[in-house]
């Protein structure tokens, strides 16, 4: 029902028993918020979302506050003006003054709250015993000193990710946020998928840098350094430069990686179609001998962990692939390297990423061989658009180029793994060709372009009734595991760590909002629908990879470049 009530002296529309701050954000009316995620429960924690009331001895959160017809409201009062600002300037009472070289410097909540309230002094002071900085992490770097107890984190933790790493502890007196038995993160649960780091609203939560292990290697002499980058990169990196979200500027990155210096830039799309190949080949070869089904996908890093910390159980069951990553890497590593007489101890790998656990992958004891990584550094969408800065490149004014031979043909297949869906969608298209020698009739299954967060569809192959899952997010697969035992009719269960998939990974831009994100997922389908080679097994540079390389590889060889394996991981909890 529609009621009507009176904000700032004018008469709105609002949905009887939606939140004040829910009728505002539907009207165009802006009220800063510190603690509230849209789509959570509210808990009115912060106060900075507070608005006058007529009637009202006190200031109403505005967040978790139902509407009410013809309630008079303001929005900006002097009383609640004065209020926010009080808010603000006692957290910043109890916040570093390090904001020239903070991680989240220009692009920080509590520093927009105090330059829209005009704060330009520190009122109140507080000294207190510093906090120490918690670098035990390969992924994630946790400040605490600069944390504002909003909980944003804890939330996202335990209700999103189903993991709850972080909870509000005392420690000395003190409030803070911490994991179990304030230990490092580097022993807790954390599974390292980085959403954390997307609502935090200060540098609290932030990534492990590594500009400057990539500045330093490309000045080493004598070093060849390879760049690749995911599928994903390519339609989220413009909103970083304010051009069109979900822009394709796969082009421009390639030009612009270039300037920089580096050796060769490949498109680790085309690592991703090896993927699809690969997989593949495993869900049939279990099928045909029913072992260890379902089978389920490992391109996610974050529910690797996951599973090897809840769920060792089921690690037969998890593809013996590497993850796209670490198959580029490892080409670059054992093919490139020989094709090319290039000592491998002389080629520097990075690899872009959405994710901040794919620093954590790179890192892995499984991907390293004789002290050799398959992946020497790997940075987030952040990390690169902060590189494309540090070098002075306008990616506004630059002629767009292709990725470099051989690694430069893909699929739009390939790309379709950067959404939850799109993994089961490209195995799917590889399977019926390769059981029945013939091509999807409809390559697009739209029962896998849904935003649900659990998705499931039959589709015969061949003789097979093959079952489908997917699922994004770990509190949606902790609880669909479970049921496993049950089920029998499944053969393949693709499992995303962040809800919508890579394009909602951890290493994103975070200013993105859910528009962003279907602008990015828009664009993914938009290059599959007109782009011509749209299966992983049509991909002619990977036909050749195959048939020069891959084809001859010893089993042993195979092993070392295209698969790993996990085991049970004991951890904090």
């Amino acid at each position: 029902m529609i009621i009507d009530i009176e904000v700032n002296n004018k008469t709105i529309k609002a949905k009887r028993g939606e939140t004040i701050l829910s009728a505002l954000n539907s009207n165009g009316i802006k009220v800063p918020t510190l603690c509230h995620i849209d789509g959570f429960v509210p808990t009115g924690a912060c106060r900075i979302c507070v608005v006058e009331v007529e009637g009202k001895p006190n200031l109403i959160p505005s967040c978790s506050y139902p509407v009410e017809e013809w309630m008079k409201i303001k929005t900006h009062s002097q009383r609640v003006i004065k209020a926010r600002k009080t808010i603000v300037e006692l957290l910043l009472a109890n916040h570093p003054n390090d904001c020239l070289y903070c991680e989240r410097n220009g692009n920080c909540e509590l520093q927009k709250l105090a330059e829209e309230l005009n704060i330009r002094e520190r009122k109140y002071s507080n000294e207190r015993e510093k906090l120490k900085i918690d670098p035990s992490c390969s992924s994630i770097i946790k400040e605490s000193d600069k944390c504002i107890l909003c909980g944003r984190c804890i939330r996202v933790c335990e209700e999103i990710q189903g993991i709850t790493t972080y909870d509000f502890a005392k420690i000395n007196n003190r409030h803070i946020i911490s994991t179990s038995f304030n230990k490092p993160l580097n022993i807790s649960n954390c599974i390292l998928c980085g959403q954390c780091i997307m609502v935090c609203p200060t540098g609290a939560l932030h990534e492990r840098n590594n500009i400057d292990k990539i500045q330093q290697a490309l000045n080493v002499i004598n070093k060849h350094v390879v760049v690749f980058y995911s599928p994903t990169i390519s339609v989220s990196l413009a909103e970083e430069f304010n051009m069109k979200p979900g822009k394709n500027i796969s082009g421009i990155i390639n030009a612009a990686l270039r300037k920089i210096g580096f050796n060769k830039v490949f498109d680790s799309t085309f690592a991703t179609d090896v993927y699809i190949i690969e997989q593949t080949k495993e869900l049939i070869y279990r099928i045909e001998n029913n072992i260890n089904l379902p089978l389920f996908t490992s391109n996610c890093p974050a529910w690797i962990k996951y599973a090897e910390e809840y769920f060792p159980e089921i690690l037969t069951n998890i593809s013996k692939c590497k993850s796209p990553q670490q198959i580029m890497g490892s080409i670059v590593k054992e093919i490139y390297s020989e094709e090319n007489n290039i000592p491998v101890n002389d080629i520097i790998t990075v690899s872009i990423e959405p994710c901040t656990a794919k620093k954590f992958e790179s890192q892995r004891e499984e991907m390293t061989n004789n002290g050799i990584s398959d992946v020497d550094i790997a940075i987030t969408t952040r990390e690169l658009a902060q590189l494309i800065r540090l070098h002075g490149i306008d990616l506004q004014n630059i002629e767009e180029e292709i990725a470099d031979f051989p690694y430069h043909t893909r699929s739009s297949a390939g790309k379709l793994t950067s959404i939850s869906g799109g993994t089961a969608e490209a195995i799917l298209r590889t399977l019926n060709y390769k059981i029945t020698g013939k091509e999807l009739e409809d390559l697009k299954i739209s029962e896998l372009r849904n935003n649900k967060s659990v998705k499931e569809i039959k589709i015969k192959i061949g003789k097979t009734n093959v079952g489908i899952a997917v699922i994004s997010s770990m509190s949606k697969a902790g609880d669909f595991i479970k049921t496993l035992p049950k089920r029998k009719d499944l053969h393949l269960i693709e499992i995303m760590a962040c809800p919508c998939g890579c394009v909602n990974g951890g290493g994103q831009p975070i200013k993105a909002d859910t528009k962003d994100i279907k602008s990015r997922i828009k664009s993914i389908y938009d290059i599959d629908r007109k782009e011509l080679i749209k299966v992983a097994h049509k991909n002619p540079q990977v036909i050749e990879l195959y048939s020069k390389h891959l084809d001859n590889l010893s089993e042993e060889e195979k092993q070392k470049v295209l698969f790993t394996n996990y085991s049970k991981r004991d951890v904090l909890l």
